[in-house]
């Protein structure tokens, strides 16, 4: 994995950014809570990404561009429901930037961090089910954890609005 650049996040003109990765499982919402916890106590801003994956097996392209647009209309709906949340929760202050990629999630998510150096940390949610902490926790806190461009915070996806907010 390539050197991402020096993070800019501090300097002048620039604001740090927490990025989080936004689906509708419980543990995306316990990312999005902690950062916006995080940053009443700091300053920043929150980056939801959103990443359209490729179909699992090759199909027609009419097919391919019908599933890319059902996912962007689907982010889109995410968006707005996570910051209709965060609003209710009285972050209605903390600015929140929408990102919609292709790709494969964890090549997505480096790209990003590669090409937005005020990104400073990437926040993610541990799912709280017999399985595991999630496919995306193994693989960047396990697989990639030692080449990571960025830190990661991981958040338990069961804590409640209340406990992530005494904790940020």
């Amino acid at each position: 994995m390539p050197n991402a650049p020096i993070r800019t996040s501090y300097e002048p003109g620039h604001r740090r950014k927490m990025l989080v990765i936004v689906d509708e499982s419980p543990e995306s919402q316990a990312a999005l809570y902690f950062c916006a916890s995080r940053i009443v106590h700091s300053t920043g801003d929150i980056v939801m990404l959103y990443i359209v994956e490729p179909l699992p097996v090759e199909g027609f392209i009419g097919v391919r561009e019908v599933h890319a647009e059902e996912q962007r209309n689907k982010a889109k709906a995410l968006f707005r429901l996570w910051r209709t949340k965060l609003n209710a929760a009285g972050y209605e202050n903390v600015a929140t930037h929408e990102v919609i990629r292709d790709g494969r999630i964890s090549e997505a998510i480096v790209e990003l961090i590669q090409e937005d150096s005020d990104i400073a940390i990437l926040v993610l949610g541990a799912a709280v089910d017999s399985r595991g902490p999630g496919p995306l926790v193994t693989a960047l806190a396990t697989k990639m954890a030692g080449s990571f461009p960025i830190p990661i915070t991981i958040v338990p996806g069961n804590m409640k609005l209340e406990e992530l907010q005494a904790l940020a």
